[in-house]
């Protein structure tokens, strides 16, 4: 690998680790999903400094060039997140329908204890 890809390569490994960091340590983005995109960035730093790695997995796959496995690793990697996403997105849509409805609940047993004890204006009036 020519030494300017290599760089860039790095540059970008470590940034991405170095962003993903101060996501969570600020708390913008959980734990839960940080793990991936961890490992994103440290698979990158490892191909990078190890090129004949990625050789070895061009060949265990059939592609013909390094970038056709990187092509390959990067659309699973956009499958697979997209697939994670749709399972959390359910996951919440279920959960917010269920506190509609629960919501929905306490609203009405509320209002039937408002027209249990509070009296009305009529009631409250002098002279009746």
């Amino acid at each position: 690998m020519p030494i300017r890809n290599k760089v860039v390569a790095l540059v970008f490994g470590i940034g991405m680790l170095i962003i993903i960091i101060d996501l969570v340590r600020r708390r913008k983005l959980r734990e839960e999903y940080s793990w991936l995109w961890l490992m994103t960035g440290a698979g990158i730093l490892i191909l990078a400094l190890w090129f004949d790695l990625l050789k070895w997995v061009t060949h265990l796959v059939g592609a013909i060039t390094p970038s056709s496995t990187i092509f390959l690793f990067a659309f699973l990697f956009l499958i697979f997140i997209s697939l994670h996403f749709s399972v959390v997105i359910s996951k919440l849509t279920d959960r917010n329908k269920e506190l509609a409805q629960w919501y929905a609940i306490l609203e009405s047993e509320l209002n039937e204890l408002k027209k249990q004890y509070v009296p009305h204006e009529s009631d409250l009036q002098p002279g009746k």
